[in-house]
């Protein structure tokens, strides 16, 4: 069955300490609390292995990971390294990654075999960008991006998979895909996993909206059928704005 999960994304932000704090405080404001959905948190590579030890019930990703296994690769952390931490999951492809740092499909393929290799869960970025949204080819984008990046894995491997739809033009700028707009995309994601591994896997296959949710948007957003829950931004780095998005579900 698919979870609904609800994963922050801290990116390049705060300290050590500031980290140890939140991850504390957002334990802290979880506590007996029922929720309808796991809790997932993603902070800088320094902060895993501290973190791991303050969480109980809240599930730990990093960032990143490299696409080789080991070596003389200076400044690169290994899906190894990650898994060392206590680390669940790893996000893997974010628009970010593949603006600024030129990660292409391929190298993306390399790095979600060795976070599966390592027990790692991959959470999987796609998404277009605003002129790619507005030349109308949005679908043809997302469709590439997960063929190429993940269409060699077996049904087995590809069910280990979480998928995050992140259109590009909505991220940190304020501007969010409106309800329709995010489950159009979304069933439209379904429907092209379905194609390759059948209705089954693509029923399960967790799908998770990232482009400026909030505690205001996020109830309806979650509400589509196909909207299995958010890769948060901004609105991670504050317990009180985090939690809303929580339980909005």
């Amino acid at each position: 069955m698919r979870k609904n999960i609800v994963a922050g994304n801290w990116k390049m932000n705060n300290s050590l300490q500031e980290g140890l704090t939140l991850a504390k405080d957002l334990q802290s404001a979880l506590n007996g609390k029922t929720l309808n959905c796991e809790v997932v948190i993603c902070p800088p590579f320094i902060h895993l292995a501290h973190i791991a030890g303050e969480v109980r019930t809240i599930g730990l990703g990093a960032q990143n990971c490299a696409d080789k296994v080991s070596g003389a690769y200076t400044g690169e952390v290994s899906a190894a390294m990650v898994a060392s931490t206590g680390a669940q999951y790893v996000i893997l492809g974010h628009s970010e990654r593949r603006a600024y740092y030129a990660e292409t499909n391929d190298i993306l393929k390399e790095k979600v075999l060795l976070a599966l290799a390592n027990e790692l869960t991959p959470i999987f970025c796609i998404g277009e960008v605003l002129s790619e949204r507005e030349a109308g080819i949005q679908n043809q984008v997302v469709e590439s991006q997960i063929c190429e990046g993940l269409f060699d894995l077996s049904a087995e491997d590809f069910g280990k998979i979480v998928l995050a739809y992140e259109p590009v033009w909505a991220i940190g700028t304020g501007k969010t895909a409106s309800p329709e707009q995010a489950q159009e995309m979304h069933a439209f994601i379904r429907k092209t996993v379905a194609g390759k591994y059948g209705a089954q896997v693509a029923d399960e296959t967790s799908i998770l909206y990232g482009g400026s949710c909030n505690a205001g948007n996020a109830k309806e957003l979650f509400s589509n059928p196909d909207v299995d829950g958010g890769l948060i931004g901004g609105a991670s780095l504050a317990v009180d704005k985090f939690m809303p998005i929580v339980e909005a579900f």
